[in-house]
């Protein structure tokens, strides 16, 4: 028998502030966040999540409160289950986007570029900043109560994760899977780099379609300014007009200023024979398809924007201006000449960095690329290869399966990733040049040049794309590559890789989800996790998505203050299905704060109201119907809410627990324990009852709320030997079948309910007491063994249980499961009055019903109404024929 406790003190209402920060702070002190630290930690099965690393350019939003509820849900669960929970923390250098916003602070403080303090300046303000940026972030993610693994925290940028980077170039390069080549890039004007394709964004916008004499063809474009860099025109080859041309020659004059230019007919059946004449004119250098259709047919290229969003001396008279600029005047000079047949509207989508909004420009530039098609040497399958293996065979699932699709499809047309990067903070690229441009790559400074033996050398000025270090996350932090020794993993590598579960928002699927898997199938053979769980984004009540403009961005810290942590992470979990969107808005908060002062009210009842404050983690025998009844649900509802949570399904087991714990236990079996506490022979069996429900509520929610279940454990377990936190509790047991809740104590509901239901109809008041007469036939006994919870919960007077008998006069009267059920209506109401307002309220009924009756029977109406409007009609209709039956019913008794 574990030591009783004293009665302890609890406050009338749960104030979440005076208790979370507490609460965090022992939990981490324990050491319990670290796996191996746990009660047997060495033994236990491992599930590992990383957390994905925040970028470290500010603070977190209610995305990644979704993404910390979600994921220290899991975490918690198995812990509980007796797994060892690994969850990783950290934060990612986000390259562009933090540099971006450090020069826009220097620019606003001190009026400075970046280029005006210099490399080595430059990035120690972004260190400094980045700093401060980590900080704000661990204190975010303490408040939403993550129990995750402080000890291991990593940052994309620090030591270990640079050398793995290198590490990782390195092998590709000797693999032949990295090159540095001329190809076009998505080019930022104003961050003055290349971006990978997902990084683009597109903006719906009005264009011009220009159709031009282009020799002797038209060719339609929405980009005139190009057209001074075309070496060719692409037909289909099945496209009867332009077949004889196919392969021959012309040359192209755009008039004074311009150099002529050699065009080839080329067959391509890329080329959409409908689209304006059927002709593209090909521009090599500034498309990345004209790109290929130049690899393919050998042509030449002509570049003619520059990285500034200039024309170069290519473009002849308009070498200088901007890509705009170029556009109005070389329009202007073909108007004048005749060339421009036509100019139609049309709606198309403006590329834009994802950071800045800029204008991309596509455009050929010197660049590192990993090479996706490549047949990687010893293994006979390109990364592309290797990456829809992990998910067609089933290594990795994706939650909800749809996305699989949208994930074959990019990977499907994944072309050679661009790794590089023209920005000064991110992994530098570990190649160096010497005088002659010859680069060595190696996994530290060379002493000369590995071609010609020259020593000095200067190392590469760019740096990496920064899902390339990301893209190693899961196994980087677990300790590769130290951790693999003679080509084997060790450590945490071996113990906790591959992962478990990657949670994140499906918008970063092709960001990041995408490139983990081609990282890890090349660099340990294996997959990054097993299972991706995609969460959607979070919306306001109107299902707009937030954003300052709109005004209706809810900052989770902000709200924690006012509701409590646990309402929070409830807001964020029920109600929300994988992959879609969910809405949140202040007072939905505030109704899951008042779910969290309910449970809080149901266990002060509890452990005010025993006679001593002790655990109960057997179950107990059950001694009356009630006992039964809610000792069979309880363990029903364990059972399904852990199946529920097995099966990623996290809002259904939430709802489910909170329907058991609302309705099933506060409103049902709490009532009737008050009944039979007042029993001496009662009393005992029921206390234990109660405990044990309680203590296995708390570990079901706990997951869910943390902190309020934490909080009322240790008034629980109070002083108990061996006393635990309950994180570290073990999870309810069910059994795999449970037993049925007896069928007994539904009909009992379903008396009480059809008493209140008549109580109801005739507006007696609450307080009011009131006889009832049931006829229950071979029932009589069953309740007459509970009369007393019939007569207090449905509040009557005299109680009469008969086997047989006959309605009595002026009664009201139901029907439930072949009882009847009678309630004299004398006394409870008074008669003539009651008869008055029924008879008042059947004839403004009546006059009602005729009145939509008319309206749908006129066919002016119904025809030239909205259908919406029509169809609120005939429901109304319904809706008032039925209280009008009802009424009739009541005046007929």
């Amino acid at each position: 028998m574990p030591k009783r406790a004293e009665k302890p003190e609890l406050a009338k209402a749960y104030d979440a502030s005076k208790v979370e920060d507490g609460i965090y702070r022992r939990w981490e002190k324990s050491g319990y966040f670290d796996p191996d630290k746990l009660p047997n930690g060495k033994k236990r099965t491992p599930f590992t999540i990383v957390l994905p690393p925040p970028n470290a350019t500010g603070v977190l939003h209610v995305g990644h409160a979704t993404m910390l509820a979600i994921e220290d849900l899991m975490i918690r669960y198995k812990r509980m289950r007796g797994f060892a929970a690994l969850w990783v923390p950290g934060t990612d250098h986000a390259s562009i986007a933090t540099q971006n916003k450090v020069e826009k602070l220097i620019q606003e403080k001190e009026k400075k570029s970046r280029h005006d303090l210099g490399r080595k300046e430059f990035l120690k303000r972004v260190e400094a900043f980045v700093k401060g940026s980590q900080d704000t972030i661990r204190n975010q993610v303490r408040k939403m109560g993550s129990s995750i693994d402080w000890s291991r925290e990593a940052y994309t940028l620090d030591a270990p994760r640079s050398e793995a980077v290198i590490e990782m170039f390195n092998r590709m390069y000797e693999d032949g899977l990295v090159y540095r080549g001329e190809r076009v890039v998505n080019w930022c004007v104003r961050c003055t780099s290349t971006l990978a394709d997902d990084e683009v964004e597109y903006k719906e916008q009005n264009a011009k379609l220009y159709f031009l004499k282009y020799g002797p063809f038209s060719v339609a474009t929405t980009r005139p300014e190009t057209k001074l860099g075309d070496t060719a025109v692409a037909a289909n080859p099945s496209d009867e007009r332009y077949k004889e041309w196919i392969g021959k020659s012309f040359e192209l004059d755009w008039g004074k200023g311009t150099k002529p230019l050699t065009i080839r007919v080329i067959g391509d059946h890329e080329v959409d024979p409908k689209f304006g004449s059927g002709l593209v004119g090909v521009t090599p250098a500034h498309s990345a398809v004209d790109f290929r259709m130049a690899e393919k047919n050998k042509l030449p290229i002509i570049k003619v924007i520059g990285e500034d969003g200039r024309m170069l001396e290519t473009a002849g008279k308009y070498a200088g201006m901007t890509v705009l600029e170029a556009r109005h005047a070389f329009v202007k000079d073909l108007e004048a000449q005749g060339l421009i047949e036509k100019v139609e509207e049309l709606t198309n989508n403006l590329s834009a960095c994802y950071r800045c909004s800029t204008a991309i420009e596509p455009l050929t530039s010197l660049q590192w690329f990993v090479d996706v098609n490549k047949k990687i040497p010893g293994r006979g399958k390109s990364l592309k290869e290797l990456s829809l293996e992990a998910v067609k065979r089933g290594g990795v699932k994706i939650i909800p399966e749809r996305f699989e699709k949208v994930y074959f499809h990019w990977m499907e047309n994944l072309r050679d990733w661009c790794v590089s990067r023209q920005i000064w903070f991110g992994h530098r690229i570990p190649a160096w040049y010497c005088a002659d441009r010859h680069v060595t790559v190696a996994r530290k400074a060379p002493k000369k040049c590995g071609q010609c033996g020259k020593k000095e050398l200067t190392q590469d000025g760019d740096t990496f794309d920064t899902w390339f270090s990301s893209g190693t996350w899961t196994f980087t932090t677990l300790g590769w590559p130290k951790a693999m020794k003679g080509g084997k993993k060790t450590g945490d590598l071996k113990r906790f890789h591959p992962t478990s579960v990657l949670e994140t928002g499906y918008d970063i699927l092709f960001f990041w989800v995408a490139r983990m898997i081609l990282m890890t199938t090349y660099a340990l053979k294996e997959v990054p996790f097993k299972t991706v769980y995609l969460h959607g984004l979070v919306r306001d009540e109107q299902g707009r998505k937030m954003s300052k403009s709109l005004g209706n961005v809810l900052d989770p810290l902000d709200v924690i203050p006012k509701y409590g942590t646990d309402a929070v992470r409830l807001s964020l979990v029920l109600g929300t299905a994988p992959g879609a969107d969910a809405k949140v808005w202040d007072e939905k908060i505030a109704g899951y704060r008042n779910f969290t002062n309910k449970l809080w009210n149901v266990s002060r009842f509890i452990l005010t109201s025993v006679s001593k404050v002790r655990r109960e983690p057997k179950k107990p025998p059950a001694k009356t119907l009630a006992d039964r009844w809610i000792l069979a649900r309880l363990e029903a509802v364990t059972a399904q809410a852990s199946a529920h949570i097995e099966r990623y399904e996290f809002s259904p087991a939430g709802e489910l627990l909170r329907d058991f714990s609302w309705t099933e236990l506060a409103d049902w079996y709490l009532e009737i324990a008050k009944i039979q506490m007042q029993d001496p022979k009662l009393r005992a069996s029921t206390e234990k009852v109660l405990l044990h429900a309680l203590e296995n509520v708390l570990k079901l929610w706990h997951p869910y709320m943390p902190f309020v279940t934490e909080a009322i454990w240790d008034l629980l377990a109070g002083n108990a030997k061996g006393k635990k936190f309950l994180m570290i509790e073990s999870w309810p047991k069910a059994a795999k079948k449970p037993a049925p809740a007896p069928k007994e104590f539904a009909l009992m509901q379903d008396i009480i309910a059809a008493i209140r239901n008549i109580r109801s109809e005739y507006k007696v008041e609450p307080a009011k007491r009131v006889d009832a007469t049931i006829v229950a036939g071979l029932k009589a006994k069953l309740l007459k063994d509970n009369a007393a919870v019939i007569r207090t919960l449905a509040r009557t007077e005299n109680l009469t249980i008969l086997a047989k008998g006959e309605k009595p006069k002026d009664a009201a009267s139901a029907m439930v499961g072949g009882i009847e059920i009678h309630l004299p209506l004398a006394g409870m109401v008074d008669m003539a009055k009651e008869r008055a307002r029924l008879e008042k309220e059947k004839a403004n009924l009546e006059g009602f019903v005729k009145g939509l009756e008319a309206k749908l029977a006129n066919k002016g109406y119904t025809d030239n109404a909205p259908k919406e409007v029509v169809e609120k009609t005939r429901a109304m209709l319904a809706e008032k024929k039925e209280e009008l039956k009802k009424i009739e019913a009541a005046l007929g008794s």
